[in-house]
């Protein structure tokens, strides 16, 4: 009966290599990601003199935006192989700017990213509020406060984890 279970535990450790697949996954999804994000530099870059100062405002939102996606799918990516498949094993490469992201940590942080992006969107909507009907803005403002209030409420309970 002890073998297999050492088998079965053996199977569930080794099964943890099938989260490389995903990984790869969204590495391909920010190369791409990061195509489309290089389209919009160069749109604003072209009408950077043609636009006034909302749109210009709009378009660097956009672009901080898609900044912060890519930031939070690099972070998912990095602290998700990190804590369950293999810690990053080349010497040559200096990793102490990853910090420590425990899965506790990388809620919070996920959380904030979400935030940030929601604020921003949120920003975007409020400076064209002439283009969305009230019932879209109202909705999207009580997502985003929801987003506010389970970021507010994972900080706590990471806080008093960590108090224990």
């Amino acid at each position: 009966m002890k073998s297999v279970e050492l088998l079965v535990e053996r199977v569930i450790l080794s099964s943890r290599w099938v989260l490389v697949v995903f990984y790869l996954g969204l590495a391909a999804a920010l190369a791409l990601y990061a195509a489309s994000f290089v389209l919009k530099l160069a749109k604003v870059f072209m009408e950077a003199f043609s636009l006034d100062e909302a749109e210009m405002i709009l378009a660097m939102l956009g672009l901080i935006d898609a900044a912060l996606v890519a930031s939070l799918v690099l972070m998912v990516m990095i602290s998700s192989y990190e804590n369950f498949v293999s810690r990053f094993d080349d010497t040559k490469v200096d990793l102490s700017w990853l910090g420590k992201l425990d899965a506790g940590s990388l809620k919070v942080k996920v959380a904030s990213a979400i935030v940030a992006i929601s604020s921003i969107h949120l920003l975007q909507v409020f400076l064209n509020v002439s283009e969305f009907e009230d019932g879209k803005i109202m909705w999207l403002t009580i997502m985003h406060m929801a987003f506010v209030g389970s970021a507010v409420a994972l900080g706590l309970l990471d806080r008093m984890s960590l108090k224990k």
